[in-house]
């Protein structure tokens, strides 16, 4: 079984490559240089937001899309919808020919998020002239509750971007627009209110500066990773995937987004993490939907393991790369091992107590504890230590004591990744591998059919 050795020394080696890691994260999003504007005129851009039912926000996105880029068009993949959601698609396509309508019927449809963008790269391609250049266009994948800075297009189209021939894809940074709502539950008390408030900023402060220190991180050792929302890319980036893959989305990933750049590295196209725009989209305040969400992601990081044979041979990854690639891949492993190892401990603490008395069982633990203090603040430190950068750049008008507490609620927000990571596990070992829509905040039991797992 577990030795004693090994149950004191592994909790040490996660606590050492966080450390590494966050302190890499830090600096690079600290000493970020700022990203140079380019000329977006000198690309075809083509936005993809893939729906399932999703009517109660579908038409503000797409108004807004072509409000802020009227040179953009715009694919709406109905993903077969039980709702109005194709109906306010196709009116507004009727009024204007940058916006397009792809419709998906069962069985073929509601097969995951990446067979919705193959079909629409599929009609993409029927759409454009074969004289196009495929290096001037560009995709972008945009939630169906995005809503993308109007001076995205131009950050993106700079030298920290497109503006370099060997940039293939580009993810920008993601912010929740609603981390100031004071009542993000409207028909819910105060104290329901209060944490739903807590679990939204909790959501901005992860993705808009700890999580784009990561990927900024990533930048540095050539792994930067694409998301779901904001996550542009080359056309012909994209045919160089399907050519060896068959096509550039995976079917049935859960983490379609993470996989596509994987795969865009895997055939020689560098990727890039621009923190200077943004997307945003509405953090989710209700608890059990956010654990919904963040089970599918850390099933979806389980799937892609598979890759690592395949990364550590690959050429054009180097050495940091695969490193960092590996330990993203590993991190539910890890919060699975760690909970396996808590439960041995209880366990042996346990037939400690009954065979020499709690007494002894618990003794030995009180004598450790200037070490179990020690732990506690080099644990905590790293997460409370982004709360007065949070502050800095996303709520200038908070305190520095509620930025801290900010910080310190980060923290305890971390401990959502292993219950996460379990959900996610136990699904896989029961072949549960279908991709569930995260209801909008829009939506209620009562307000209509809702994407359910396929």
């Amino acid at each position: 079984m577990f030795s004693s050795p090994f149950l004191l020394a592994f909790p040490f080696f996660l606590l050492l490559c966080f450390l590494l890691y966050w302190a890499g994260a830090r600096h690079a999003y600290l000493r970020r240089p700022e990203a140079e504007p380019g000329n977006a005129d000198a690309f075809d851009w083509h936005f993809f937001v893939p729906c399932r039912d999703e009517e109660a926000v579908v038409g503000t996105t797409v108004g807004r899309l072509r409000a802020d880029h009227p040179r953009a068009h715009v694919w709406v993949i109905d993903d077969d919808s039980d709702d109005r959601t194709g109906a306010i698609v196709a009116e507004l396509a009727e009024e204007d020919r940058r916006v397009h309508l792809v419709r998906r019927h069962r069985p073929n449809a509601r097969q995951g998020k990446g067979a919705a963008l193959n079909a629409a790269y599929d009609e993409l391609n029927q759409f454009l002239s074969k004289h196009t250049d495929r290096e001037r266009v560009v995709v972008c994948v945009i939630d169906a509750d995005g809503q993308l800075d109007p001076n995205a297009l131009d950050i993106v189209s700079g030298p920290a971007g497109f503006g370099d021939p060997e940039t293939g894809g580009v993810q920008v940074s993601v912010r929740m627009r609603n981390a100031g709502d004071p009542r993000p539950l409207p028909d819910r008390g105060r104290v329901r209110n209060a944490f739903a408030r807590l679990l939204v900023r909790m959501q901005d402060m992860e993705f808009s500066v700890s999580n784009a220190g990561m990927q900024l991180l990533r930048g540095r050792t050539g792994s930067v990773g694409l998301g779901g929302n904001g996550q542009f890319t080359r056309l012909a980036s994209l045919d160089r995937i399907a050519a060896a893959e068959r096509r550039p989305w995976q079917r049935g990933a859960l983490l379609e987004d993470y996989e596509l750049g994987l795969h865009m590295i895997l055939t020689g196209d560098r990727i890039s993490h621009i923190a200077d725009t943004w997307v945003s989209q509405e953090g989710l305040p209700h608890g059990r939907r956010f654990l919904t969400q963040r089970t599918r992601w850390a099933q979806g990081n389980l799937q892609c393991v598979r890759y690592a044979p395949r990364i550590v041979s690959s050429r054009h990854y180097g050495g940091k790369g695969v490193l960092e690639t590996l330990y993203t891949f590993l991190q539910p492993v890890a919060h699975l091992v760690t909970l396996a190892l808590c439960a041995v401990m209880f366990a042996l603490l346990g037939l400690t107590a009954a065979e020499d008395g709690p007494g002894a069982a618990f003794g030995g633990m009180l004598a450790l504890w200037p070490l179990v203090l020690a732990l506690a603040v080099v644990s905590i430190m790293p997460f409370v230590l982004w709360g007065p950068v949070y502050r800095r750049d996303r709520a200038p008008d908070a305190s520095f004591p509620a930025a801290l507490l900010w910080g310190l609620a980060l923290w305890l927000y971390a401990y959502h990744l292993f219950p996460a990571s379990a959900r996610g596990f136990v699904r896989m070992l029961r072949g549960r591998n279908g991709w569930a829509k995260t209801r909008r905040n829009a939506e209620t039991i009562e307000s209509g059919p809702v994407a359910i797992e396929a």
